[in-house]
């Protein structure tokens, strides 16, 4: 109610905003992180697993990504799996405050808030809670302004997820070539020759070698029912619409609107790219998986230019119904539609 009352800029509103803001990031590190354990999703009942295997003296697994088996050996053997959960949570949580503070400013709440609004926010804190943490550091990442500081976190990433491989060499390639049209065009191209070829792409990626035997069972429809995911198959039209919310958004502002900042751009071409990529396989029994590699981008691309460029008279009425409605559709698909 308060964006049809009051100007964005104005100060009341923002030192509320920033009051609620920290309250909200403490609640959602504080109910995420203080989950019971008995109570577990997914991913979780294998790093609780593997977890207690190192706790009972169990020999490291240097096969998997190294830098958070090592964060798991340690906790181990140190501390306990609610300390460890917990702390995987703020790892999830903080990297997008601090990257929100640095990208908007005195605006960071309406961004943080998309990123924890978005429907697989909270999927990737308790379900795949590596996935989860190696995507909140890319976007620490390209929060921040020097190359040097990214190609260390983004080193970092890949040997906590390997998957994270697919956005950070998107990101290079479109740091390099910024053609914004030539990429909506791709990932456009990319739906009849997903429709067309079908499950050709999915067999053509296997054929190169992953190096990585989670990616290869989510392309390769390896069972994973033990971990409580859902397998759900074939062309999905629904999460289409979902990700053509953010073409939308990269058209608009880029090619309509002219806005030019580099790091919009990096970030909605590196959107475009890694989504068009799921496209291709999306009828893999785990495409959600990879569509996360773009999704979780979602929030910023649609967000950003509004709180970094003025468009409207009414900008703040503009910002609050696109949250709106942004949560408006998170809660659809994960409350009234899981029922």
């Amino acid at each position: 109610m308060q964006s049809l009352s009051s100007n964005i800029e104005n100060s009341n509103n923002l030192s509320w905003k920033n009051l609620f803001g920290v309250f909200l990031m403490i609640i959602l590190i504080l109910f995420i992180g203080l989950r019971p354990l008995n109570y577990r999703f997914g991913d979780m009942v294998i790093y609780y697993n593997e977890f207690q295997r190192y706790a009972t003296g169990a020999s490291f697994d240097g096969k998997k990504d190294f830098i958070f088996e090592c964060f798991k050996y340690i906790f181990a053997k140190f501390s306990t799996a609610s300390v460890f959960f917990f702390v995987c949570i703020l790892l999830y949580v903080l990297p997008l405050y601090y990257a929100s503070k640095k990208l908007f400013k005195k605006f960071w709440f309406y961004g943080f808030l998309m990123l924890v609004i978005s429907f697989s926010f909270l999927a990737y804190g308790v379900n795949g809670i590596r996935n989860g943490i190696a995507t909140s550091l890319f976007i620490f990442a390209v929060s921040r302004d020097k190359w040097l500081s990214k190609s260390v976190l983004f080193v970092i990433m890949i040997f906590i997820h390997k998957s994270l491989i697919i956005p950070i060499i998107v990101c290079i390639i479109v740091s390099k070539f910024s053609n914004t049209k030539l990429y909506l065009l791709g990932w456009f191209l990319a739906i009849p020759l997903s429709l067309v070829l079908g499950s050709f792409w999915e067999t053509f990626f296997l054929g190169l070698g992953f190096g990585d035997e989670k990616l290869d069972g989510y392309l390769g429809g390896i069972n994973q029912a033990s971990e409580g995911v859902k397998l759900v198959t074939g062309f999905r039209w629904d999460f289409l619409l979902y990700s053509t919310t953010g073409i939308f958004a990269g058209w608009y502002y880029i090619i309509k609107r002219k806005f030019d900042d580099k790091t919009y751009i990096l970030i909605c071409n590196t959107y475009i790219i890694a989504n068009a990529f799921w496209i291709l396989v999306i009828r893999a029994s785990y495409s959600n998986r990879f569509a996360y590699l773009s999704w979780f981008l979602l929030g910023l691309v649609i967000i950003y230019p509004l709180l970094k460029s003025k468009f409207s008279e009414n900008q703040h009425r503009i910002v609050g119904f696109i949250v709106l409605a942004y949560f408006a559709f998170t809660y659809l698909l994960n409350v009234i539609l899981e029922k």
